[in-house]
């Protein structure tokens, strides 16, 4: 899913427990404040419909106020039901998914959540197919059939990876009677039935989010009123933090501010996790663009010093990334490393060459307005230009418009984020450089293709290894986009707040249920 500064490698400083399962009611609370606790992000919701965003912040929300089939308990990579009493395939192919709904749901409006309602939510999600949507994810599904609670995927082929992708926020549940079929709901309200009902909202600004007492699913910790507040920029989030006007912040501090940081203590509780959250340079390879040339990704590739923007921009809190999938994920390798071992003007030059690709080549870089952003696009900027092979320009946008003009084709090349959908090297390749993939950059490889198909046939995830490793070798040679780093992730809280480390706990899953006065 697009990163705006969701899977992470499983480990995290502080001890999981994992949550209970088996449908119980929300529990009240002991603790004897009441008022909300405050997080702080900078990630942005850019849809309150979950069938029109695929990004952190949006997933974030839908998290909450939203239920899905499966869910990730803290810490594990195996879904466990949630709106469902049980789930499985029913065919050896692993092409037919059924589940069994839970009869006792009911949507924050009090309508009670059908098999009819988990149909249209999937339907209407893959209709609208919004150009920021999540339904990139299931290339699969042909149809999705409903029998009172008992609710039926049919696949077009054989996929393990599908009750992964029923537990994300592509998942979510809707109330067919409040969001209409073929667009997008517009305003400020939602109807889930997730743990949380947002009691307001206000665009760009904050979420208050009160406990549902109809939740009914796999979480048993009682949650209590939490207000999101969104900031624009790493730097107004810190601003904030120094001046105690969030209790906890999640996503994204300043790098230098998260170089400083100690080991905790005193009246701050910090949370790091080795995590998943990758960055890429895009490449938009449809006619018209210069990146069209093949030659030119590869000779970009062959320029770009990872370390040199490691240690400036994001002063030595993320790591150099050499590989679609990123480690401590099945098939990591190291193709682009193997490929392009050291920044080389020579090699990019005789690429250029060998291809009769006239330089400088000119082309747009575009990003999204931050300063830490700004800092990487002026460094890539930099190390192009130095070899004279390229004149780049850089241009500046807010995310949503960001995100809009990429997709329309504006930017040659442009730095995403991504967090991982589901605990799976999969969330990696399909969405990323499958044909039709979340980034709109226009590539398609059916060697690629068929490869991604051929990891999707394995029960044993482990086997899947060599296709995994193969897609990367692929991509390496075709420069669809270059892997740039792997980041840690912090969560810090101040010293009466408790359950922080489970907003990063390795499973994609925002938990605000999870935090509580000490």
């Amino acid at each position: 899913m697009r990163s705006t500064v969701r899977l992470r490698i499983l480990i995290t400083c502080g001890v999981l427990v994992a949550a209970g399962v088996g449908g119980w009611q929300l529990l009240p609370s002991d603790d004897v404040r009441t008022d909300a606790i405050t997080v702080g992000t900078t990630d942005e919701v850019t849809s309150l419909d979950p069938a029109g965003a695929y990004d952190a912040g949006s997933w974030a929300m839908y998290s909450n106020v939203f239920q899905s089939l499966l869910t990730f308990q803290p810490g594990f990579t195996t879904p466990v039901p949630d709106a469902a009493e049980s789930c499985k395939f029913v065919d050896t192919r692993l092409s037919t998914y059924r589940c069994e709904l839970r009869g006792d749901l009911t949507f924050s409006n009090g309508r009670k959540v059908t098999g009819e309602d988990v149909v249209y939510s999937f339907e209407r999600m893959l209709g609208i197919k919004s150009d920021v949507g999540p339904q990139p994810l299931f290339p699969t599904l042909k149809t999705v059939v409903a029998d009172g609670r008992t609710v039926t995927f049919n696949l077009s082929g054989r996929d393990a990876t599908f009750p992964l992708k029923l537990a994300t926020g592509a998942g979510s549940i809707v109330d067919r009677t409040q969001y209409p079929a073929k667009k997008l709901r517009e305003g400020d309200t939602v109807d889930g039935s997730g743990p949380y009902v947002l009691k307001e909202y206000k665009p760009g600004e904050s979420a208050r989010l009160e406990p549902n007492p109809s939740y009914r699913g796999a979480i048993a910790k009682a949650g209590g009123p939490v207000v999101v507040k969104y900031f624009t920029e790493s730097e107004e989030l810190a601003s904030a933090w120094k001046a105690q006007e969030v209790d906890v912040t999640h996503r994204q501090m300043p790098p230098r501010f998260l170089s400083t940081l100690g080991t905790g203590g005193g009246s701050t509780r910090i949370t790091e996790a080795q995590t998943a959250e990758i960055r890429n340079l895009y490449f938009n390879v449809k006619s018209g663009s210069p990146m069209a040339d093949k030659a030119v990704r590869q000779a970009v590739a062959a320029v770009i010093d990872r370390p040199a923007i490691v240690t400036g921009a994001y002063h030595d809190t993320v790591q150099p990334l050499y590989s679609l999938i990123p480690q401590g994920f099945n098939g990591h390798s190291t193709s682009f490393y193997d490929r392009y071992p050291e920044p080389s003007r020579k090699k990019a030059e005789a690429l250029l060459e060998d291809a009769d690709v006239e330089t400088p080549v000119r082309f747009t870089l575009g990003y999204r307005k931050d300063a830490t952003y700004a800092a990487e696009a002026a460094e890539l900027k930099r190390q192009l230009e130095e070899t004279g092979l390229f004149e780049v320009k850089l241009v500046e946008a807010e995310w949503k418009e960001f995100q809009k003009a990429y997709v329309r084709g504006d930017y040659d090349a442009y730095p995403v984020g991504w967090l991982p959908d589901f605990p799976d090297s999969d969330s990696f390749t399909a969405p990323l450089v499958g044909t039709g993939n979340a980034m709109h950059n226009g590539f398609g490889s059916k060697k690629i293709d068929s490869l991604i198909y051929a990891t999707q046939q394995y029960s044993d995830r482990a086997a899947a290894a060599n296709a995994f490793e193969d897609i990367q070798t692929e991509v390496a040679a075709d420069v669809p986009l270059v892997p740039l780093w792997q980041k840690k992730d912090y969560v810090l809280a101040t010293e009466d707040v408790a359950g922080s480390q489970y907003l990063s706990d390795g499973t994609g899953i925002w938990r605000l249920w999870e935090l509580n006065w000490i």
